[in-house]
């Protein structure tokens, strides 16, 4: 039940600021004196609506979205009522016309920020020292967490009745143990613990000196073999080694919670981080359809390959399941991120298409007037007709790709 929640409540939020989008569309419009006749949430059929002013507000019966009709957003709209001619959007200076088509994309940013300032002040953000990769947790103080047993080969899986026990467990260390000193050899990092035991043999006696709660300890335990890569070389030859049967607890905190002041700056940080993240993902995008398509064909789901929002919501309702509620909030601040940046490609239909043409007329025109030649005038948005049909052609079948994916082959990330 709690997971149906979840997802309707994804579902919902994208909704909202979809809806919020068009809005900020629909009110940076009025307030430069365009004429806007609807506002709808969703499409289809009408369900409910009324008429104020000039606009019909209303619901539509497939809550997949919206729009705001704004007349004359091209010279070729013949929709242009007598009378309407000097509203039309067209006609407007071009940093108006910006402010107008940008505006969607800001109010997907705006949504974001503050949701990430509000984790910032409550729950906390990622915590950018925390170690993410096996280099920065060697850098990690040795505290350890018990491994049930030492695993022969050198695969992660679970442990079976054949392995053999963890020494560090059959010595009665604990979770939370750091270690200081194995035979003598003074430890104070994850790492030179682990290049400690490389200097070891397994079968070898070996005495560990520990702290548990403040107090010192020590305890003498037999090492087993597991097969590893030397450490200077992850990628060199697999070969015997001395294993102690632990992994390595991270005394750095995942998360940070800031003040209200601070939390501007963290926001930022946080942000700028975001941003690489998301133009990262957008270039990983065409690389990314084949996996998708062997997702969809019965192959494994790479936990890198887009999502629809169908996935986002199915991950939106795990969160909820599992009482990830900071999850919840990432993934929301994530997809807006996305997609007020996606809005902003210089690509129609999109936003940022409208935008870059209204620019690409105002330096031709500021060029034509610097040689001496006449205005060219608008562009003719019928002759990008065919390119702009071909941007939906592949942006509806890579949308259809990914809900299908995201049905049948879903990213999971919690077990269930």
């Amino acid at each position: 039940m709690s997971y149906l929640l979840g997802v309707v409540l994804f579902a919902l939020a994208i909704l909202v600021s979809v809806s919020l989008h068009e809005a900020g569309h629909l009110l940076t419009a009025k307030m430069f004196g365009m004429k806007v006749t609807k506002y709808f949430v969703g499409f289809g059929p009408t369900i409910w609506s009324f008429k104020r002013g000039e606009t019909e507000y209303g619901l539509k019966g497939i809550p997949l979205g919206g729009f705001c009709k704004i007349v004359g957003m091209t010279p070729q709209d013949d929709d242009v009522e007598p009378g309407d001619e000097p509203r039309v959007m067209w006609r407007y200076p071009v940093w108006k016309r910006t402010i107008v088509m940008a505006a969607g994309s800001i109010t997907h940013f705006a949504l974001a920020l503050v949701t990430i300032w509000i984790l910032a002040v409550s729950a906390g953000l990622p915590n950018p020292a925390f170690p993410t990769t096996e280099a920065q947790a060697r850098q990690e103080p040795a505290v350890i967490e018990l491994r049930p047993c030492v695993v022969p080969e050198n695969v992660v899986r679970e442990c079976t009745p054949a392995d053999p026990a963890s020494p560090a467990a059959q010595a009665q260390l604990r979770d939370g143990d750091r270690i200081t000193s194995i035979n003598g050899t003074t430890i104070g990092t994850y790492g030179e613990l682990l290049t400690a035991l490389r200097g070891l043999k397994p079968g070898d006696t070996t005495r560990i000196e520990y702290v548990r709660d403040g107090q010192p300890g020590s305890v003498s335990t037999v090492l087993a073999q597991t097969q590893r890569p030397p450490l200077d070389n992850p990628g060199g030859t697999v070969g015997p080694v001395a294993a102690l049967g632990i992994g390595v607890v991270p005394t750095t905190p995942p998360r940070v919670t800031y003040g209200p002041g601070a939390a501007f700056g963290a926001t930022a940080d946080f942000t700028g981080d975001l941003a690489v993240g998301t133009a990262q993902a957008l270039q990983r995008i065409p690389q990314k359809v084949p996996a998708l398509w062997t997702a969809l064909t019965g192959g494994e789901r790479d936990v890198d390959t887009p999502i629809s929002v169908v996935g986002a919501s199915r991950l939106g309702g795990e969160a909820v399941e599992n009482d990830a509620w900071l999850v919840f909030f990432m993934l929301f601040v994530s997809l807006n991120f996305f997609i007020g940046v996606f809005n902003l490609l210089p690509l129609l239909p999109v936003d940022g298409g409208h935008i870059a043409i209204a620019w690409f007329e105002r330096a031709r025109s500021w060029i034509y007037a610097r040689i001496g030649r006449r205005d060219p005038g608008r562009v003719d948005y019928l002759k990008l007709m065919p390119f702009t049909y071909a941007v939906i052609l592949i942006g509806g079948a890579f949308t259809l790709l990914t809900i299908a994916a995201d049905v049948v082959n879903p990213i999971t990330l919690f077990s269930r």
